[in-house]
């Protein structure tokens, strides 16, 4: 992994880690996991949610800046309100620039979905939920890539980034249900599933998840 692309998960993983944003994400979680348990044959379901939600988290900056005009005031006991200006530097929204759209995807426990490539986006995953194996390659040459959901591990066991084009495959823990958050590239209206086409003939079909 690049330093420059370590940087771009690392500014998404600060932006999830804010307890809003997490609150936010765990009632999508819940809404995708109801509607896989209604669908018996389906093997995930997802929801896209606003970028919105991680743009206007508040940053830490302004906490620790509200915390000191609040103990200022405590101070001046007469006083009816205290301040202090903070620069608009901090308020710059942390999520990468190419980001167009975030989802929750639900993955059934102990599902294998197949293999699946994204010709219009670059996708950046996090385990949020669970855990799975999100393996990457071609058909025979698969590469594994397990990630857990524990907050405290190193970016690598909770992070993957899959380029343009390269082909994924997630296999599920068999235990429990794999909630995980991706961001792609594109908006959710375009984003584009590709798999291997069913009949023996090479070739593959698309799909808009949002059209499915």
């Amino acid at each position: 992994m690049t330093e420059e692309e370590r940087s771009r998960l690392e500014a998404l993983d600060a932006a999830l880690r804010s307890d809003n944003v997490r609150e936010h994400i765990r009632s999508v979680v819940v809404r995708v996991r109801d509607e896989l348990a209604r669908k018996k044959d389906a093997l995930m379901s997802w929801e896209p949610f606003p970028l919105d939600v991680l743009a206007t988290t508040l940053p830490p900056e302004i906490r620790s800046v509200v915390v000191r005009v609040r103990d200022e005031l405590a101070r001046k006991k007469d006083a009816l309100m205290s301040w202090e200006p903070f620069p608009l530097e901090v308020l710059a929204t942390t999520i990468p620039s190419e980001i167009r759209s975030a989802w929750v995807f639900v993955l059934r426990a102990g599902a294998d979905t197949g293999a699946e490539r994204h010709p219009n986006s670059h996708q950046r995953m996090m385990s949020f939920e669970g855990s799975g194996d999100l393996q990457t390659g071609e058909p025979g040459k698969w590469q594994s890539n397990v990630l857990v959901s524990d907050p405290d591990a190193p970016l690598e066991r909770r992070w993957i980034s899959i380029p343009t084009n390269v082909w994924h495959r997630p296999v599920i823990n068999a235990e429990t249900d794999w909630a995980v958050v991706s961001f792609h590239t594109v908006p959710a209206e375009e984003l584009i599933e590709e798999r291997p086409a069913d009949s023996r003939e090479a070739g593959t079909r698309q799909m808009k998840y949002l059209g499915k």
